[in-house]
């Protein structure tokens, strides 16, 4: 009972992540709606074990998956998915430079006024994570390419924080998110090719 007292945060938001990652694989809009009860669950979780980037990006988190929701659902209403498609060449190399500022300036702040023991890693899978979920809100494929590295790096800077369910359950994302690159690509390449007034109509 001790145990489950001390690690409920981590099972609830863990058993919440696997449901919203096997959503994602199915591309199930409802992934959003599971993902704002654990983002919210994950701002205390993250606080409390002193993961403030994470903890801060929760509730970046929590904004998108409104984004998300209401995005998915105005192409559902209209009666056609929002489709998979590749994130612009452009649009990838300014998003990555933007996720390689805005790491630094996290880092910065994190080893300036907390006392966080692991500000680069923290940094840098906040910094990601919020590229990646905003190509998942527009549905990139290239989105899976950014969880796979963000999950990796996580997977292991959870165990090093005592965060052993999620731990594990990044290392099971790692393997959901591989398939689930090629689950979207199969998806994608079943889909009629846009127009190219309905392509600029989503970007």
């Amino acid at each position: 009972m001790e145990f489950l007292a001390n690690h409920w945060l981590d099972i609830t938001t863990t058993a919440l992540g696997l449901a919203y990652i096997l959503l994602e694989y199915k591309a199930n809009v409802w992934m959003w709606a599971v993902g704002f009860v654990m983002q919210s669950l994950g701002i205390v979780l993250y606080y409390q074990k002193g993961l403030y980037a994470d903890c801060g990006m929760e509730f970046y988190y929590l904004a998108m998956t409104v984004y998300g929701f209401i995005a998915w659902m105005r192409h559902s209403n209209e009666k056609k998915d929002l489709p998979i498609r590749h994130m612009p060449k452009k649009m990838a190399l300014i998003w990555l430079g933007l996720a390689t500022l805005i790491w630094v300036a996290i880092y910065f702040l994190l080893s300036r006024f907390t006392n966080s023991t692991v500000p680069v890693l923290d940094a840098f899978t906040t910094a990601l994570s919020i590229v990646g979920i905003w190509a998942l809100a527009r549905k990139y494929l290239e989105q899976w390419f950014v969880w796979i590295v963000v999950d990796i790096v996580t997977c292991g800077l959870y165990f090093y924080k005592g965060i052993p369910f999620k731990a594990s359950l990044y290392a099971l994302y790692v393997v959901i998110a591989v398939f689930g690159y090629f689950k979207w690509k199969r998806m994608m390449d079943h889909l009629s090719p846009l127009t190219e007034s309905t392509r600029r109509s989503i970007e």
